[in-house]
């Protein structure tokens, strides 16, 4: 299988997935969306109220901001994949637990060695404990670390912002970074810039501008 038909055959098994308790409220799984060669992977911790209903990843207000937070940096939602460390809303958006962070992580794991994305940026602290454990994330934000065959940056989630407005400017001068970001893993990489191809569910997508 190709990379597209490998994210596709994740996505299908996520959306009846039993591994852990959270399917047992779940409206829809949210695996994740974007273009299957994408660069840039963004992971979140789960889906919220309105990912559950759309079986779509930040489709509510911190979705909102994250489309600003991207539109900043000169990418559009169609550039880049996003999902969660969690694929299920946890009930009453509480924090996920070791079993179900577990369970998905076979289905992150593969996500990830499908895409072989050049850069993971992770979403709060769930998704950066991921790659980065025992860090505190107020300390290690913006930073960029080659982990393993990639380069991961840790970022606050874009909810954090919308709960603590001293937060804002951190967050919206990482994500400026971004662009300065990918070009330094590119190189260490060995990589050239790929044009990622348009996700279907992108409406009114923008040309690429991270090069």
């Amino acid at each position: 299988m190709n990379t597209e038909e490998t994210l596709a055959q994740i996505a299908k098994e996520v959306s009846v997935c039993t591994n852990c308790t959270l399917h047992k409220n779940r409206k829809k799984a949210v695996p994740g969306e974007g273009p299957a060669n994408a660069e840039i992977m963004f992971i979140g911790e789960g889906p919220g109220f309105h990912e559950n209903e759309q079986g779509r990843p930040f489709v509510g207000a911190a979705g909102k901001f994250l489309d600003q937070l991207l539109a900043q940096a000169g990418v559009t939602r169609g550039d880049v994949f996003i999902t969660n460390v969690v694929k299920c809303r946890p009930p009453e958006n509480r924090d996920p637990q070791a079993d179900e962070l577990a369970s998905c992580d076979l289905y992150l794991e593969r996500q990830i060695e499908a895409m072989n994305p050049s850069i993971i940026v992770t979403l709060g602290r769930f998704s950066m404990g991921k790659f980065m454990k025992g860090a505190k994330i107020s300390q290690v934000h913006g930073e960029m670390r080659k982990i393993g065959e990639r380069y991961v940056i840790a970022m606050f989630h874009p909810a954090a912002a919308l709960h603590q407005a001293a937060l804002k400017p951190a967050i919206l001068a990482d994500f400026a970074k971004l662009p300065e970001l990918l070009n330094e893993a590119r190189k260490g990489l060995g990589r050239s810039a790929k044009k990622a191809k348009k996700n279907e569910v992108q409406e009114d997508p923008k040309q690429l501008n991270l090069f």
